[in-house]
């Protein structure tokens, strides 16, 4: 079944209609700043709050995050909360508010500087420090208690958890109200025992997330590590046969569900007017008329592989001079946790790369490599994929990665390539990309000289099959794959 937005409507109407839904995230689809002495609402560029903000949409309820924006309490009404989207209300935003110690020790503390690093492979050492834990479960806390405020009743209410920063949430939930239905998505790999097993705190990680009836992963073998890192440390029967724990005398059922971007929503802004003009003015500002043009989006960290990114390409400009002054590689790097030493470290090395390749190659008005650090709206973002020919993904470890199914979305005129790391999620889906290893530089700078190179049917043909796949395994599809399976929990009991 082809799944959209009212289909996913339809099956809410259908089987859910009667249950409150709440979700929990960190991070807020809607934030508030001060421009211009004014109040003005802005949607950050991300592409999981983007994508959730799609299903939130189609089937209301509570979202409860963070409040990050400077203007944000301002913003709400009585109760810490204001309904969303401001110019066609869907659902409720609920926000909560951390001191900055709370959020020095929970977000760039244990989250960011301890289960970030443990579950992905970038060969970054995790920081494990007390205070921060007693933090990072203290906000945990805070959120259990703001949740469970919104709850109506505990029966008849699916709570969706967000992500690793909330791993001893569901626990907390389930202990104060054991009759509601809680599930998690995790966004980013689960490593192997041997790699977790390192965490102080690891059994009281898991209890937390088997707290959840519903766990979800990208892929089955971040569900196979999860199964074997329970298996060797907690007390707990794992069932392959149900892809189920029971611990505790609760059953988890645990799955994959790789998650996807609205595709019809990313289409729509690459053939807006604002789209078009925005690309005439980058081509413009930026000296790019002529030129061949790659492009990477990624937060600066250190998982991105963004080092390695541009060391291909010194290589490419080395190897293939023949496109100097023919080709110019963008790269949309918003600063993010600097209060983390390996992200200060990160910036610096990525502005000496920058400063070597120009400093080498540059020639006149033309630049082989601009980095721009400035955050975008998700729209201006969408003008940057229309306008590159190459997209260059080059990620070390990645659940998904997201960015590579917006840009096969937004190329709605048919050509582009992208230039994808086998270790990202998404590589399984997308098999029309070039595939390259981030930890060869020289392969990758082939692999841009063969895409720049390749006839233009041939890339067509690449990029057509994965629109097709993008555009069939949507939000929706991925949201209703989650409900439905939601769904099946009280029969199975």
């Amino acid at each position: 079944m082809f799944w959209d937005q009212d289909n996913l409507k339809g099956l809410i109407k259908e089987r859910l209609s009667d249950f409150q839904i709440i979700l929990v995230s960190n991070r807020e689809p809607y934030m508030h700043i001060y421009r211009g002495g004014e109040v003005e609402t802005i949607m950050p560029a991300s592409g999981m709050a983007i994508a959730l903000d799609s299903l939130m949409r189609t089937c209301g309820g509570t979202w409860v995050a963070a409040g990050s924006g400077e203007a944000d309490r301002e913003a709400v009404r009585n109760g810490d909360a204001l309904m969303v989207p401001i110019q066609d209300p869907k659902y409720k935003l609920r926000r909560l508010w951390l001191t900055r110690q709370e959020e020095r020790d929970y977000y760039y503390g244990f989250a960011n500087s301890a289960l970030w690093p443990l579950c992905h492979v970038a060969y970054t050492r995790p920081r494990f420090d007390s205070g921060q834990w007693e933090n990072y479960k203290a906000v945990n806390r805070k959120f259990a208690e703001v949740i469970l405020s919104e709850v109506t009743d505990p029966r008849r209410t699916i709570v969706f958890i967000q992500d690793y920063h909330f791993a001893l949430l569901p626990r907390m939930l389930k202990e104060a109200e054991p009759n509601l239905v809680v599930s998690q998505f995790w966004h980013i790999p689960w490593p192997n025992y041997e790699i977790f097993r390192i965490c102080p705190w690891g059994p009281e990680i898991l209890d937390g997330l088997l707290g959840n009836d519903l766990l979800g992963f990208h892929l089955q073998y971040h569900c196979n590590n999860f199964f074997d890192t329970v298996a060797r440390t907690l007390e707990a029967r794992v069932d392959l046969e149900k892809f189920s724990i029971f611990h505790q005398e609760r059953e988890t059922r645990v799955r994959p569900f790789p998650i996807s971007i609205d595709f019809d929503r990313f289409e729509a802004w690459a053939k807006s007017l604002n789209t078009e003009r925005r690309l005439r003015e980058l081509q413009h500002s930026l000296n790019l008329s002529g030129l061949k043009v790659g492009l990477g989006v990624d937060r600066l960290d250190y998982t991105k592989g963004i080092p390695e990114r541009l060391e291909a390409l010194n290589i490419f400009f080395r190897k293939y001079p023949q496109y100097q002054q023919r080709f110019t590689f963008i790269q949309l790097g918003p600063q993010s946790r600097l209060h983390i030493p390996s992200y200060k470290q990160l910036n610096a090395l990525v502005d000496s790369w920058e400063e070597e390749i120009n400093s080498q190659y540059a020639q006149g008005r033309w630049k082989p490599v601009i980095v721009l650090k400035g955050h975008y709206s998700q729209e201006e973002v969408v003008a940057f994929y229309r306008l590159a020919d190459v997209m260059v993904i080059s990620a070390l470890h990645d659940g998904m990665n997201l960015v590579a199914k917006e840009y096969v979305a937004s190329r709605v005129e048919g050509e582009g390539a992208l230039l994808l790391s086998p270790f990202t999620g998404a590589s399984r889906e997308l098999t029309g990309a070039y595939t390259i290893n981030p930890y060869n530089p020289e392969e990758t700078a082939d692999a841009i000289f063969q895409a720049l190179e390749d006839p233009p049917e041939h890339k067509a043909a690449r990029l057509a099959a994965m629109r097709a796949w993008v555009r069939e395994h949507n939000i929706f599809q991925w949201s209703a794959l989650f409900f439905q399976a939601l769904i099946r929990l009280p029969k199975e009991d």
